[in-house]
């Protein structure tokens, strides 16, 4: 009881000023979230002439039926899904492989390769030059266009040289002792104890890949091979032209006529957003010792 006491009198002025402040801050960014899911449920008749909602005063499924009705938003949702899994691997394992072995200060050619990695943070060819690359490569329409050009991100892979340095040298001389070589002391040894860090990272490829559509626009003309988030630029800009037939008709055996714009507008991006949401809380934990840990040493 009177620790409790104790505690509240530490409780000074600058205290609840600075709570009040970040509370609302905490509202004022949660807000559009919550204006974006009010209006994916938002008619004809319950919308005013302002765009911004406190209280829901209509709740209708249908910009959700429509959305899920069209096979445009499974084909896209599928190629995100293929690009973020598959890109999230490929990039993992090149970012560990290559900061793994440009942590070891015997590698060959060690400072001249880190150079030209760090060169490449602030210079690059310019976007004709890549695009004849790509042409050459042929990944003109083709989904691994979404996932090879981006697949080492320069920053991360420094960061996980830093954590990757950190690491006791005793831990690799003592396996090495018992017959282990570079590639066991990585899998066996290296990662197994850096999993938070890994997690972190992965987590921010995740995120890349699954909100990648620059690649897409420039190389990609093929409609089937379109990600999510070219979808969801789309419907943004034409929500109309995203309705096919079936779709269409779920939305006048629903009662309406046609479906609200903004409210299926509204609805592709909070089910873009889903599956990162629901990945997010499970992984944020690791977010600030992943990076601290990493920034120690250089």
């Amino acid at each position: 009881m009177q620790s409790n006491v104790i505690k509240r009198r530490r409780m000074s002025l600058f205290d609840i000023i600075m709570y009040i402040i970040f509370s609302l801050l905490a509202l004022i960014t949660i807000y559009p979230f919550y204006n974006v899911l009010i209006i994916s449920f938002a008619t004809f008749d319950s919308i005013s002439k302002s765009d911004l909602y406190i209280i829901p005063t209509s709740f209708d499924i249908t910009p959700y039926k429509v959305l899920f009705a069209d096979m445009s938003f499974w084909r896209s949702f599928l190629v995100s899904i293929f690009v973020t899994v598959v890109g999230v691997a490929f990039s993992m394992f090149l970012s560990v492989t290559g900061a793994y072995a440009l942590s070891k200060k015997t590698m060959p050619g060690r400072n001249f390769i880190l150079s030209m990695i760090l060169f490449t943070m602030f210079f690059n060819g310019g976007l004709i030059p890549f695009y004849l690359i790509i042409k050459d490569l042929g990944l003109i329409n083709n989904i691994f266009v979404m996932i090879v050009p981006a697949a080492m991100n320069t920053f991360y892979l420094i960061i996980m040289k830093n954590y990757f340095s950190t690491v006791p040298e005793s831990l690799e001389e003592s396996a090495k002792l018992d017959g282990a070589n570079d590639l066991y002391i990585l899998l066996k040894i290296i990662l197994p104890i850096s999993a938070p860090f890994m997690a972190t990272f992965g987590l921010f490829y995740a995120v890349e890949r699954w909100n990648e559509w620059w690649y897409a626009m420039l190389f990609i003309n093929d409609s089937s091979l379109a990600p999510l988030q070219i979808y969801l630029r789309q419907v943004l800009i034409t929500a109309s032209s995203q309705l096919n037939g079936v779709a269409m008709l779920l939305a006048e055996q629903s009662g309406s006529s046609k479906v609200y714009t903004p409210s299926l507008q509204m609805a592709t991006i909070v089910v873009t957003c889903i599956p990162i949401i629901m990945v997010y809380p499970f992984l944020q934990k690791h977010f600030a010792k992943g990076l601290l840990v990493g920034s120690i040493k250089g």
